[in-house]
């Protein structure tokens, strides 16, 4: 056997065993050539996990190293895996880290790759790498690259391979220096079993993805900007579209002809600019200007990496993990940091939550899960869904349970994040209260809220839980009373409490003018099809069968006279006569005089468009509502057909016959309640001085809210 060895492209270990001939020839040779060291400070660290059995009798190895021009005295390649990842015992078994060790990977892009690609291979999850870039090392790379000075003009994959033959030599590593190009894809793909796509090209992103996707290879990708992990299943899901479909029907051939400019629209779908950090968003528009590429952080590469290595051990045990994208932002965890309450549980004194009230009271879940069940929702809908285990309570999106109204949820997310207010002021009562989450990457959800089983007891919200189960809606004219500063401050307060913004209305002129605008717009919600179909179907009647759901018509509070008109104006075929004779002035009277009759006007707005943001308003508007009504006003909520609308889009969805009118009230609305740009409408309230309700507030059962966790 005959060896040559190239010390400048070099990027894998030679292990040499003194016990094979050839191999023992070749040793000679390099304790022969002047300028190589050899290194024997091998000393046996264990006889082997005691499920192996004693691995001490395993002949010893050399590794040489030629761009070290050392060689290291090693362990075989049993005992040196038993001993090098004998400190992952328990965390990951031994017959997983076999199963984990027939994993081949592959990871393009070897900047952000780097660190993934190291931990990997430190963790044991694969038992081959195929590492691709085609740049050099620079010294801008070594803000997150974990290289050093004597790497820089070296290939960027060349340097990995070579960090991780240093970690472990009898892993398989293999390098593409020419980088993942068209010609090279094939070649690079066969044979993996998943793809880490850490490449800047967005062109070569869409071809991996469409050739992965042909192969049905999972691929993952690592966003450092606030740490997105994306994960595509190809393997479970063949026709699934690339990138989530962010990038619509993109054609592989056209984007590459694109100039970096022309391409920036779509980069920006993948991103999800909405979701960046503020800093990360005013970097990319630098790009090109004060900035050379994408910044990015070491410590936000390692929490990639993280990720990436937990994603990769899922997909090889067969661990649950669906296609989608999450974020793990640390700064946003930071943000929220919390002093922890101790306790002495040896001391006398109530029952109190443990942490998992399933797995000892199970009252106290029943407890917490029916205050969430108190939330209010568009129409009385109760658009979630209740799971309940011995970790955490999540409340999940429920589609179904949508109307037109609801463009894109946004109505179903207020109620959820008002649900999940509930559940926080039931668990501090019940000093269970732990972290609250929202997930807008669920598999089975556009957006579920969870909150783990604590041990707080927030004396702010414990104070709130009776208040909160009394809360209703109240739909009474009322009367024009005044709203004293002190009142107005504290609702303001409150508001701004839960993370949104209370614009307050107590001015007679500009209620008026509110008044009518929110008119109008409820003739053009009568006069098309679809939302009076919704209305309609909104409304209960004594004898109705399904009494726990919509809105009891004695809660309207209305008079014989608006009762007899509502006889007719729930039928669909006046309705149909009025719009043809494009009439119907009166169909927005009663409103017209409620908000005329209301004590003021609030509307909560928050920043942010997106689910969890609404969300974040649904839990300052139940805030508001319990406060509103300790101070003795009872509250009505207003939902204008426009309220949840974004754009000409959703507009014109809503009511294609009255969109131009709808956008015009939108615009006058916003304007009359000084919403500024980028902030989003999460519900108007009439603040009403008046009688209590004349009915109590309908709710689903417990045992049909709640479903079983999958």
């Amino acid at each position: 056997m005959g060896y040559s060895f190239d010390h400048e492209a070099a990027c894998s270990a030679v292990v040499l065993a003194d016990h094979v001939a050839a191999e023992r020839e070749v040793l000679e040779r390099l304790r022969a050539t002047s300028g190589i060291e050899f290194i024997d400070g091998f000393r046996q660290e264990t006889a082997g996990r005691p499920d192996e059995g004693d691995l001490s009798g395993e002949d010893k190895r050399w590794a040489y190293y030629p761009w070290r021009k050392a060689v290291v005295r090693i362990a075989g390649p049993h005992e040196f895996a038993a001993a090098r990842l004998d400190r992952n015992r328990h965390l990951i078994t031994s017959a997983e880290q076999q199963r984990l060790r027939r994993q081949r990977i592959g990871v393009v892009g070897l900047s952000s790759g780097h660190a993934i690609a190291y931990c990997l291979a430190t963790q044991g999850l694969c038992g081959s790498l195929r590492l691709a870039d085609g740049d050099d090392l620079e010294l801008s790379n070594l803000n997150r690259v974990p290289a050093t000075v004597f790497d820089l003009g070296a290939n960027k994959a060349t340097v990995a391979a070579r960090r991780i033959a240093e970690l472990d030599p009898y892993l398989s590593v293999e390098v593409f220096t020419s980088g993942v190009t068209p010609e090279l894809l094939d070649g690079f793909l066969d044979g993996l079993d998943i793809v880490v796509d850490q490449a800047d090209s967005l062109d070569i992103k869409i071809l991996l993805r469409e050739a992965a996707r042909r192969r049905r290879i999972p691929v993952i990708m690592a966003t450092s900007d606030r740490g997105q992990l994306d994960v595509e299943r190809y393997d479970l899901q063949p026709r699934r579209p690339i990138m989530h479909g962010l990038l619509g029907d993109v054609d592989t051939t056209g984007l590459h002809a694109l100039s970096a400019r022309e391409k920036l629209p779509y980069l920006l779908r993948l991103l999800d600019a909405r979701r960046l950090s503020a800093r990360g968003a005013a970097s990319l528009v630098e790009v090109g200007q004060t900035l050379g590429g994408w910044p990015q952080l070491a410590s936000d590469i390692w929490v990639g990496a993280a990720a990436v290595a937990e994603a990769v051990r899922r997909i090889g045990m067969g661990e649950p993990l669906g296609s989608g994208r999450v974020q793990i932002d640390l700064a946003d965890a930071l943000n929220r940091i919390d002093q922890p309450t101790a306790h002495d549980d040896d001391a006398p004194g109530p029952v109190r939550g443990t942490g998992a009230p399933a797995s000892g009271d199970t009252r106290i879940a029943e407890a917490v899960a029916d205050a969430a069940i108190r939330a209010p929702s568009g129409g009385n809908c109760q658009p979630w869904r209740i799971v309940v285990d011995d970790k955490a309570i999540h409340v999940l999106l429920a589609a179904e349970d949508s109307s037109t109204m609801d463009v894109e949820f946004r109505a179903s997310a207020v109620a959820l994040g008002a649900a999940m207010f509930n559940i926080r002021v039931a668990a501090a009562a019940h000093a269970v209260l732990g972290s609250v989450s929202f997930d807008e990457n669920h598999p089975h959800t556009a957006l579920r809220g969870s909150m783990v089983w604590g041990r707080g007891d927030d004396p702010r919200l414990a104070k709130l839980y009776q208040p909160m189960l009394a809360r209703q809606t109240n739909r009474h004219p009322g009367t024009p009373a005044v709203i004293q500063p002190a009142t107005a401050t504290l609702l303001e307060a409150v508001t701004a409490g839960e993370g949104a913004r209370l614009q307050l209305i107590t001015d007679r002129h500009e209620i008026a003018a509110v008044s009518e605008i929110l008119a109008r717009a409820d003739r053009i919600r009568y006069l098309t099809p679809r939302l009076h179909a919704d209305m309609v179907s909104e409304l209960r009647w004594p004898a109705d069968p399904s009494p726990e759901t919509g809105i009891d018509i004695r809660g309207l509070e209305l008079d014989s006279g608006e009762l007899a008109a509502l006889e007719l104006i729930r039928r669909p075929d006046v309705m149909a006569e009025l719009a043809r004779w494009d009439a119907g002035a009166a169909l927005g009277d009663v409103t017209r005089q409620r908000i005329m009759a209301s004590a003021a006007l609030a509307m909560i707005v928050t920043r942010g468009p997106a689910l969890t943001d609404y969300a974040r308003g649904g839990a300052a508007l139940e805030a508001l509502w319990i406060a509103a009504e300790q101070c003795g006003f009872g509250v009505h909520p207003v939902s204008p057909v426009f309220l949840y609308a974004h754009g000409d889009n959703d507009i014109q969805t809503l009511s294609p016959a009255y969109a131009e009118q709808l956008r015009t009230l939108q615009q006058s609305f916003r304007a009359r309640l000084g919403i500024a740009k980028g902030e989003c409408e999460i519900l108007l309230l009439r603040l009403v001085a008046g009688p209590r309700p004349s009915v109590p507030t309908r709710r689903r059962a417990r045992s049909a809210t709640l479903h079983a966790p999958r």
